[in-house]
Parts: structure tokens; sequence; C-alpha cells
């Protein structure tokens, strides 16, 4: 509502509710997501053809999958930057240019070392795309839609990172000059096309625009459309009055206001869950064909497949996470880690078994990707929130990086062995999470205004 020359953009939204502006951004964000999660899982699923065509032992690859996640890890610090300075939509087409270019390059890489070069710095634009979707969803929602539609909107990067195992699973049979190739040609073009629609379609966050002048014409025109009738004076001033924002930034502010601990567990709790999630991501359509000796069809299925449980997993699970935040994410690290253990036990006893355990455990393990990625960017006001969300998904990719060379290191061991190993940090990332979840509940008591409802100025 306008009061004077004051209008408060978050109570606007409240008053207004889900509207088609917000159905327009999630569709948009579903589109920019699903080509970001089929980039991060493409090399995985073109890993068997590449070990076959070079000659190259298992063990060799562990840097190339684990390049990408290192461009990913200085992507995401720097592409939150981007956004916090220039905004979420310049973020997501610069992310999905850079990613697409050195995709597409990739398709016509002869060896390790290309490979690797190609990947970290396609890496780097993919590390930009979730922060940024995360940030502009969330400063664009009603205050009590904020973590359901931010994770609706991410929701589809696991289902992108099944799509390369479906195409590797039924390519060699059914698409014409199939290759490894065409997985990077796919990975390549796409992103390209989207970033260049993107530049006249793909609308700004409407918290950011309240806080750069330079967006008031824009941000007037569509609260207009928000709320039909409403009158805005030309000189308004456009205030978020229930987050406390702040001047610039550096990181320093990520431990202000009862930061202290709760950012360094957030950054731990995304190292952890990433290894898991990058280990099983990165080596499951590998290490079922070489160690179990299954079929490769097998083994692209069973990956396409934890990629779909991630999927339900972030859809299904969105409304409970929203309401219990890391209380709900610590169960769920600790149901994730049986779901891990088993997918090892039933690849050497049953096929049907193995496909059901690999749905159940990245249901678990994406849905707990999802929450963290949406709960941890809440806690951070509107002027840090891609920052500390890059910042987040950057140093957790630390762990990431971590999983798939460990994989390469014991691809040795049985197969049954290796998920047992894996589901270590799972456990420990239940009792993280829990630490998170008492020290946030203690920040909020402290500082009433941060809680959800409860409104506050914001300086």
């Amino acid at each position: 509502m306008a009061e004077g020359q004051t209008v408060e953009v978050s109570r606007l939204l409240d008053e207004r509710g889900v509207s088609s502006f917000h159905v327009k951004l999630i569709v948009w964000s579903l589109f920019i997501v699903l080509i970001d999660g089929y980039d991060i899982g493409a090399i995985s699923f073109a890993l068997p053809s590449l070990i076959k065509e070079w000659g190259i032992s298992p063990r060799d690859f562990g840097p190339v999958l684990s390049a990408s996640l290192v461009g990913i890890l200085f992507g995401s610090a720097l592409f939150g930057w981007v956004g916090d300075r220039y905004g979420r939509k310049v973020a997501l087409i610069s992310a999905n240019l850079v990613f697409g270019v050195f995709t597409l390059a990739a398709a016509y890489s002869t060896g390790l070392q290309q490979m690797t070069v190609l990947r970290l710095l396609a890496g780097i634009g993919i590390g930009g795309i979730i922060p940024n979707v995360v940030a502009i969803n969330s400063e664009s929602a009603p205050r009590k839609m904020r973590a359901t539609l931010a994770m609706i909107a991410v929701g589809l990067v696991p289902l992108g990172g099944a799509i390369p195992g479906f195409i590797a699973a039924i390519g060699p049979e059914h698409i014409p000059g199939y290759s490894w190739q065409t997985l990077f040609y796919i990975g390549g073009i796409v992103p390209i096309l989207i970033a260049l629609v993107a530049i006249v379609g793909l609308p700004e966050s409407i918290k950011y625009m309240a806080l750069h002048q330079r967006f008031h014409a824009k941000l007037m025109k569509v609260l207009g459309d928000l709320q039909p009738g409403i009158v805005i004076p030309a000189n308004a001033k456009f205030v978020i009055e229930d987050e406390k924002n702040v001047a610039g930034f550096n990181p320093g502010y990520l431990f202000k206001d009862g930061l202290g601990l709760i950012t360094p567990l957030l950054w731990l709790l995304f190292a952890l869950n990433l290894m898991g999630y990058f280990f099983l991501a990165s080596w499951t359509p590998t290490l079922l064909v070489t160690a179990a000796h299954l079929p490769p069809a097998t083994g692209a299925l069973a990956g396409a497949l934890m990629q779909v449980g991630g999927t339900v997993g972030a859809l299904l699970l969105c409304r409970w996470i929203d309401k219990k935040r890391f209380f709900a994410i610590a169960i769920l690290f600790v149901l994730a880690v049986p779901a891990v253990g088993s997918v090892g036990w039933f690849g050497i006893t049953s096929q049907s078994s193995l496909l059901l355990s690999s749905f159940v455990a990245g249901f678990m393990v994406l849905g707990i990707q999802s929450g963290i990625n949406v709960s941890g960017a809440l806690i951070y006001p509107t002027s840090l929130r891609a920052n500390g969300s890059g910042w987040e998904l950057g140093i957790g990719r630390i762990g990431s990086i971590v999983g798939p060379i460990l994989g390469a290191l014991f691809s040795a061991l049985p197969v049954q062995e290796l998920y047992r190993w894996a589901a270590i940090p799972f456990a420990i990332g239940a009792v993280v999470c829990f630490a998170i979840y008492r020290l946030n509940e203690s920040r909020l008591r402290e500082r009433p205004y941060m809680r959800e409802g409860q409104v506050a100025a914001a300086e």
C-alpha cells in the first residue's frame, strides 16, 4: 500500500498474493534450471562412452568429474555478486551464455586435458544459476509463499540431470548418429537460446527493483499490473519493511545479526550434502557398469531415476520444508543414510530393487538440497541474498569436488562398501542441521522482526 510518498513493497505483495507475474517467473525459472541440471549431469552419462573411446581408466576421470564443480565454486560467488550488483536477470542471462558456450565447445574435446578445462569454465556459469533463481523468486513472492515458490523454481534441477541419462539409455538404438557428443551439443545450444530469449522475456526481482532507483519506473508498471488501480506518486520511496538491508556488500555481513555460527554451519551443511550427492550423481552410472557388472542402459537408468526422485522429492516436500525449515531437513538427512547405503546392496542383488532404491535415494538427497538452497537463502535479507546463497553454494562446492575424487580413488572397492561409506556425510549432516535449527530459532527469538509474519522497520 502507498502511504504518502512511501510504498511498502512486502505488504503490497502479501495483499496481492500469487499472480500471473509469479507464474511467468516460475515458468522462466523452470526452463533455466532444467538446462542447468542437464549440464551438471551430462558428463556423468557421457563417461562410460569416453572411457571406452579414449581407452582411459575410470580412476583417471576424477579430475574431469570435479572440474565443473570447481568452476561452480567460483561461479556461485562471482554470479552471486553480479546478481546483487547488476540484477538477478543480468546474472542469469550471463551465466547461461557462459556455460552454454563452453559446454558446446566440450563436444569437440579430444582428450582429458581439454575436457577438464572446458568443464571448469562451464562450471563458472552453472554456478550462477541457483543463487539467482532462488533470489529472484523469493524476492517477488508473498511472505507465506517465499520458500515454496523458490523450491518449485529450483525443483527441476534434478529432472534436468536425468534427461542426459535417458538420452544415453535410448540414444544408441533410437537416435540416428548418436554419440557422447550429442549430450554436449544439446547442453550447449539450449542455454544460449534461453539466454537470448530471456533478454526480452525474463522479469526482474521485485524487491531488487525496489532497492535500486534505476528500476523504479519499471517497478511502478509491475506493481500497477499486480494491483490495478493503485496510485503510486512519481517520487515515491519504495521500502522493504520486513527486512533489514545493508548498503554495499562485504563477506563480514554474513556473520552479523546472529549469523556468526549459522553461516559457517550452513557452508558445512552444503559441503556435506553436495559431497554425498555428487558422488552418487557422478559415479552411479559408471560404478554399476564397471563394479556391479550391470548393462550400461541399467546404469544410465538408475542414475536418471535418482535425479527423477530428486525432482519428486523437491516438489512434494516443499510445503513441509517451508513450514519446518531446518527441522524437516534434519529428518531428511537421517532418512538419507539407509537410502544411500541401500543403492550399493541392491546393485548386486536385484535390478528392479536397485532402480527403486536409486529413486528413493534421490528423493531424500535432492529433497535436502532443494530445502537448504531455499531455507539458507531466506536467512539473509534482499541486499545479501544472492551473495549469501552464492557463498553457501560456492563453499559447499568443496564437498562436491571431494565427492567425485573420492569416488575415483576408491572405485576399486566392492560397490556395496562404497555406498556404505557414501552415507556417512548424511549422518554428520543430520547433526549439523539440527544445530542450525536450534541456533536459528534462538536468533529469531532475539530478533522477532526477522520471523515470517512479523513486520518491522527496514532501518
